[in-house]
């Protein structure tokens, strides 16, 4: 069982390596942090202590004035050695830095000394340290205007304003969960690395990012279809973009229902890409589901019968509620590392279509099981 603390636990990177990291209870103990800790020798002493493996991403990325992220950075960094000498920790350290380290400016200047820094107290104590050099990270719930181009676009797309590109030029990009597949890779081997460049999956110019992003505004955002999802970067990349919808004001989504003598049609949906349909009937009272997908596109369409749907982002106490019924047939898509699940509370058979994007694997079913 390896101890692993997360500086930044909270942020973009942090909180999606904590919650993947809870994927492997039998592999992995996960220490907590808080912010305040590094303002507080007594609780920054007592997590470092605990610690086998510390990841430490806490930064400060954007600021009006560079040179207070430069100062915040350095002194971040600081405050963990210091701890580290106090509590004579051997703990294997992995450090973020970024590709703008060779860059002109202070951000980049200061992620380089604290790397540097941590390579020095290494070398006193007979410490490990790996810094990983990463190139830019998009994924679900960055924080617009501040962690990444990508994240700022689907902000925007998804709240009704219109993006502009300053510069158009090519950006080597990773996906989060492809960096904390690497970050998770390196804390297995435990072998010290100073400059671990973490290779970027792709590179896209911004406005060919923008262009995908746009058609997923259209197809899925305003007429309710899956688009096109030709490579692992469409899927990756689409299901960013659904992260920064207001699920509470988007769904439920109504269907068309046409209805005649014969009785009622409805379209379920419109496919640029594959995957499983499924049926299946629910008696009254009955819950199914109560899991997580953290790749997987999912819908739910209630055409017969009354539903309770309920989703809950999984480091989040905030429950979603959808009230479904079959006399007006309509969906919810399950957003990725929200745990859900769908209830019969009406008084006859619940009917119910569900759509994935994947064919079932059991060896990679990416479902893990979380009440609501």
């Amino acid at each position: 069982m390896i101890k692993v603390g997360i500086t930044g636990q909270n942020g973009f990177v942090g909180s999606h390596l904590y919650n993947t990291l809870g994927l492997y209870p039998e592999q992995f103990e996960r220490i907590t942090f808080e912010r305040s800790f590094l303002e507080s020798e007594d609780q920054l002493d007592q997590f470092v202590g605990q610690c086998d493996v510390i990841v430490h991403l806490a930064a400060m990325n954007r600021h009006e004035d560079q040179q207070v992220i430069y100062d915040t950075n350095i002194a971040l960094t600081a405050n963990l050695i210091a701890s580290l000498k106090r509590t004579g920790s051997k703990a294997h350290v992995l450090i973020s830095s970024s590709t703008q380290e060779e860059r002109d400016n202070l951000y980049g200047q200061s992620k380089k000394i604290a790397r540097e820094s941590l390579i020095e107290w290494a070398n006193e104590v007979g410490g490990k340290i790996t810094g990983m050099i990463i190139p830019n990270v998009f994924g679900a719930f960055g924080k617009p205007f501040y962690n990444s181009f990508v994240a700022t676009f689907c902000h925007q797309l998804t709240h009704g304003d219109t993006p502009t590109i300053a510069t158009d030029g090519e950006v080597n990009l990773i996906y989060i969960q492809e960096l904390v597949e690497a970050i998770i890779a390196e804390i297995k081997e435990g072998v010290s690395k100073s400059s671990l460049v973490i290779p970027h999956t792709v590179t896209k110019k911004v406005s060919q990012v923008l262009a995908l992003l746009e058609d997923y505004k259209e197809k899925y955002l305003d007429r309710g279809e899956m688009p096109a999802l030709n490579t692992v970067f469409e899927v990756n990349l689409f299901n960013t973009y659904r992260s920064y919808i207001d699920y509470k004001s988007f769904f439920p989504a109504k269907f068309t229902q046409h209805t005649d003598p014969r009785g009622a049609f409805v379209e379920v949906i419109r496919l640029g890409i594959g995957g499983q349909v499924s049926f299946s009937t629910t008696v009254p009272g009955i819950t199914r589901g109560n899991h997580y997908h953290t790749r997987k596109i999912e819908r739910f369409a209630v055409i017969k019968g009354k539903a309770l749907i309920q989703l809950r982002k999984i480091d989040s106490d905030e429950v979603l509620n959808f009230d479904l019924d079959g006399a007006e047939p309509a969906y919810v898509d399950m957003p990725i590392w929200y745990t859900h699940n769908i209830k019969n509370t009406g008084d006859e058979e619940l009917y119910t279509i569900f759509w994935i994007n994947e064919l079932y694997n059991p060896e990679d079913a990416d479902t893990y099981f979380v009440e609501v």
